[in-house]
Order: C-alpha cells, then structure tokens, then sequence
C-alpha cells in the first residue's frame, strides 16, 4: 500500500476558500478507481506553521499512485490547487 499525503497553504485563507477548496478534493472520491482511500481534514489551530488543508490518499501500489497522477479527474484537481494555493509540501510512502 502506497500513502499519498499533501498539505496547502492557500493564498485566500478565509473558511468558505478553505471549505470550497476541500471540497473540490473531497469531489474525487469515487471517481478514480485507483484511489482506494480519500480523506481531506482543515486545520483547526491556525498557528503560524500551518498549512490549510491535509489530503491523505492510498493507493494499491506504485503503479496505481502513478496512474491517479495522470486521471484526468485528479488534473482538473491540479490546476484548481495550482490557481488557490500559496504553497504545498508532500510526502509518499509504504504503509
């Protein structure tokens, strides 16, 4: 198992960007079969170090992280995050 893990900082950090921005993460569930889990969280201390939004995704391999990577349902998801975020830091490993 593959654990796709991303956090954005967004350059509009009201809570209705934030709620539409989770929201248009939270649209691929179901949508792209190599997405086995999908769990979008808003931070609730809004300290200094942190970032908006955390998005966790699991995936059956490498493979299957690869293909979701290029589903034309998650590039509507990038060029959405790429237009709303200020930053973003990642990580993948196996779980």
């Amino acid at each position: 198992m593959i654990t796709h893990i991303v956090f954005f900082k967004l350059k509009d950090r009201t809570p209705e960007s934030i709620e539409s921005t989770a929201q248009v993460l939270r649209d691929m569930e179901g949508k792209i079969d190599e997405l086995l889990h999908l769990e979008v969280g808003k931070d609730i201390l809004f300290t200094e170090r942190s970032y908006d939004i955390a998005l966790v995704t699991k995936f059956a391999s490498l493979d299957a992280l690869q293909a979701y990577q290029v589903h034309p349902v998650h590039k509507k998801v990038i060029e959405h995050m790429t237009s709303v975020r200020e930053a973003s830091v990642s990580v993948d490993y196996e779980s």
